[in-house]
């Protein structure tokens, strides 16, 4: 079975009576050719990899353009001194989310889930959950192939690109497979994952992308950081047993088609948006000074190289 909808995938849980995440792992171990362990185990590895970035973040670095750093910090010690208004759970959330986005600006790895520029959205939710309710390693695994179906459905009848659908086929589909996986470990039906798919990905539909300087830093950081927390919202309303009143399929189809209506401008390309700020191509322009600057550096200590006279050994 292809996963591009979310219904088929759904009826076939139903009927065959097993969770979405089981459907998940054995198109897995039928289209790779690989057994059951196998598929298992790379899930490991990826489930593995993300919490070791997660963990590998410095608040003292920063991205060459200077733009990204720190604020992952910066807000793990307002909510250490201070009472954050969402608790210290929402609180860490967004600390994650932010740390995660600058691990990528500041060319750390990650891993994309599922682009780089929306990194930040699902382990920000998924890792602190882990946590704070210690729950056991193989169920995060299980959430992860829920987090899978969901991806594959949306890009195979939408985008996960930026640049072909803006920011809300990104942190959009980020945050809508992070609602999924945050439905499942919570209990959530397949039919109420399903609604937390269409919630996440209604909420930040038509959301552009507009990098600033054509760089993955602002404002796609602090997006993550609203990509995590629609995800908890999203997730939490399915639970209560919200429902949406549009299909969750047709809510890709809707995302894929608004995407495609999108203006050139607002499709990664920073011509638009916040890149078109006078702010934006203020940072732009320097970028380019400075970029121009290191290349003409970078020449002329090529040429001393070449023209510099070489020294005899000394016997």
């Amino acid at each position: 079975m292809d996963l591009d909808s979310m219904q088929r995938i759904l009826e076939q849980s139903l009927a065959e009576n097993k969770p979405i995440w089981e459907i998940v792992l054995e198109e897995d171990v039928a289209n790779r050719m690989v057994t059951r362990e196998a598929s298992m185990e790379k899930m490991r590895r990826t489930w593995r990899a993300m919490v070791d970035s997660a963990d590998a973040y410095s608040g003292e670095r920063r991205s060459l353009s200077g733009l990204v750093g720190g604020d992952g910090e910066r807000m793990r010690l307002y909510y250490a001194t201070h009472e954050s208004i969402g608790g210290s759970f929402t609180a860490e959330v967004m600390a994650s989310a932010l740390a995660m986005g600058e691990n990528n600006a500041c060319m750390k790895r990650i891993v994309a889930a599922p682009t780089a520029g929306s990194c930040g959205v699902m382990p920000a939710v998924l890792i602190p959950l882990w946590r704070k309710e210690g729950i056991p390693e193989e169920m995060m695994l299980q959430a992860l192939y829920v987090t899978c179906a969901i991806g594959s459905v949306i890009a195979n009848r939408a985008s996960i690109s930026g640049a072909a659908g803006g920011c809300q086929a990104e942190v959009g589909s980020a945050s809508a497979m992070a609602a999924g996986a945050l439905t499942y470990l919570h209990g959530g039906t397949g039919e109420q994952i399903c609604t937390a798919v269409a919630i996440a990905l209604k909420n930040l539909l038509g959301l552009v992308c507009d990098p600033v300087a054509g760089l993955v830093e602002v404002p796609c950081v602090k997006r993550n950081v609203i990509g995590a927390m629609n995800a908890i919202a999203a997730a939490d309303m399915a639970l209560a047993g919200v429902e949406s009143r549009i299909p969750v399929d047709e809510v890709i189809d809707a995302m894929g088609d608004v995407g495609r209506r999108l203006p050139v401008e607002f499709r990664e390309t920073a011509l638009g948006g916040l890149a078109a700020t006078p702010t934006g191509k203020a940072v732009k322009e320097r970028m380019q000074k400075n970029r121009k600057r290191r290349r003409t550096l970078t020449i002329k200590d090529m040429r001393w190289k070449l023209t510099a006279p070489v020294q005899e050994p000394k016997e």
